[in-house]
């Protein structure tokens, strides 16, 4: 497996000791309980190995949309379609632990120069970063 769990620049991420499968069901459930939906699923994997036979670990990116946040900030922009929705990647770590990577909101401020996005893209951080968290407790039984 390549890649390493170093978080990127423009992005926050939480390791959790869970297996991929319980991993995705969590970070579905949490991403909900903060008003995102999935709009888009891409299984990497799988589509790296039917398009180039390329062998790799569970990998996916989560299309999260919050469609209050999603408006105001088309309200601001029209062109920020090119930014949403908010990916959440989830990807396989060694060892039975799994990687959940959110795209920083902040990184459409620094894409757009539309004012008032800037509060637009704090809350909707606010509301992933609490996702996250949520996913750093322990499950409920």
């Amino acid at each position: 497996m390549t890649g390493t769990p170093a978080t990127a620049p423009y992005g926050t991420a939480v390791t959790l000791d869970a297996p991929f499968d319980e991993a995705v069901a969590r970070v579905r459930s949490a991403l909900a309980g903060q008003g995102f939906g999935v709009l888009t699923e891409i299984d990497v994997r799988a589509t790296l190995r039917e398009k180039i036979g390329a062998a790799m670990e569970p990998y996916l990116i989560l299309g999260a949309c919050n469609p209050p946040l999603a408006h105001r900030a088309l309200e601001t922009d029209r062109s920020l379609g090119l930014l949403l929705p908010c990916n959440v990647v989830v990807r396989a770590l060694p060892d039975d632990r799994t990687l959940v990577e959110a795209l920083d909101p902040a990184t459409m401020v620094r894409l757009s120069d539309a004012p008032g996005l800037r509060p637009i893209a704090d809350e909707a951080r606010r509301k992933l970063d609490a996702a996250l968290d949520a996913l750093r407790r322990p499950p409920q039984a």
